[in-house]
């Protein structure tokens, strides 16, 4: 039966992507093949060799060790405003995110994400045969975000073309920040956002490559990096720190306002019609989530926690889903953990439009009017990295 939905999962995917597929003559199916190859073999050795197992259980304990070590710079701040024995989200979870940041930020200094992410880009672009900075693009995304991410190559965004712009917004959208993920796996488990985040840079070219597809010229294909103006390193240090406060403060500010908006429509919804919103969301995704390999009998559960990711944000999402994971199957809790981790919802849409407008106003408009599908893309994405989970469980 797994392997049934894998495929029934695989197809649904490619029909909703070829549907609104650019040039459908053009889809290279060779590189869309291979990538999956790569998402598939990637995953079964996370999950079944004894060196993917150690590097998913290193990683968790190492994000695990960084939120309690930001949770005690917290403490030193904030000690004592907690209720006895209660944890607080925005203290134990959000703020930590500084710490986070800070690490990345030192990273960045010495150079060696770059570097990093250069080379593993490289041999990217041989399995999928698309330009340098679409796969610069694709894994800097998974480290920077989605906004930040443009920031590294604002030279070039202004020069490249409708149908690459677009490629590039799929990955942003697809992708998140690792000054974040520690924040994820207190609210889903840690294997599955690891498994995401690597199975989702593959997935945005995946779809990117059936909704898009181009070719580029050698002399197109250029990859142009800015050069941060040279901080010291004390300066690094304080621009991280703030980076960071400012992210846990927007998703604080944005959670605030989208769960009292979701409790506000379903109140609303149960009062005139007797069902909540998010039931009603339940229902309409839930085909969706069936086909994706998630058991009928929890179908509804799931789609309408799929469905809130999309409305509002993943962190609401994941903080409803935390309160039901226990319910549900385990391959439903696995299929739905890889869905969630990502930007992809309508939010994000102003955050990259706002990011690229920022950096070329007319590049800006572009992706304002191809808004929508970029939604639509990057949402497939998710689905595409969560059915190859459901392969697995």
């Amino acid at each position: 039966m797994r392997f049934l939905f894998f495929a029934t999962g695989l197809l649904l995917v490619f029909i909703l992507a070829y549907l609104v597929s650019n040039d459908k003559k053009n889809i290279r199916y060779k590189a869309i093949l291979s990538m999956i190859a790569v998402q598939i073999i990637l995953t079964f050795a996370l999950l079944n060799t004894k060196a993917g197992i150690f590097i998913i259980g290193f990683i968790s304990r190492m994000f695990n060790k960084l939120i309690e070590l930001g949770i005690q710079g917290v403490d030193f701040v904030f000690g004592g405003l907690e209720n006895e024995k209660m944890s607080s989200f925005f203290l134990d979870v959000l703020l930590p995110i500084i710490f986070i940041s800070i690490l990345i930020g030192i990273l960045n200094y010495f150079k060696i994400l770059p570097v990093i992410i250069k080379y593993v880009g490289l041999a990217l672009s041989k399995i999928n045969g698309m330009g340098k900075l679409e796969n610069y693009i694709a894994l800097s995304s998974a480290v920077l975000g989605q906004s930040e991410v443009f920031l590294t190559t604002k030279k070039q965004i202004g020069l490249v073309s409708k149908t690459r712009l677009y490629t590039l917004c799929t990955s942003a959208m697809s992708a998140v920040s690792i000054a974040i993920v520690g924040s994820y796996m207190t609210m889903i488990e840690p294997k599955y956002v690891v498994i995401a985040i690597i199975l989702n840079i593959l997935s945005a070219l995946i779809i990117a490559n059936i909704v898009n597809p181009y070719e580029i010229t050698d002399e197109e294909d250029l990859l142009i990096v800015e050069e941060e103006h040279k901080m010291s390193f004390f300066q690094m240090l304080g621009e991280s720190i703030m980076d960071g406060l400012k992210v846990a403060v927007i998703v604080a500010a944005m959670l605030i306002g989208f769960i009292a908006l979701i409790n506000l429509i379903d109140y609303v919804f149960t009062l005139i019609f007797h069902v909540s919103f998010q039931t009603i969301l339940g229902y309409i995704f839930a085909p969706i989530a069936f086909l994706m390999g998630i058991p009928w009998d929890e179908a509804v559960k799931a789609g309408s926690i799929m469905a809130t990711k999309l409305v509002t944000n993943e962190f609401v999402a994941m903080l409803n889903f935390k309160d039901i994971a226990g319910t549900l199957s385990e391959k439903t809790v696995g299929i739905v953990s890889v869905f969630l981790v990502s930007f992809a919802n309508f939010s994000s849409i102003g955050i990259i439009t706002g990011a690229v407008k920022a950096l070329d106003t007319k590049q800006g408009d572009v992706v304002a009017k191809f808004g929508m599908k970029l939604l639509y893309g990057s949402t497939l994405a998710s689905m595409l990295s969560a059915t190859v989970m459901g392969l697995f469980l």
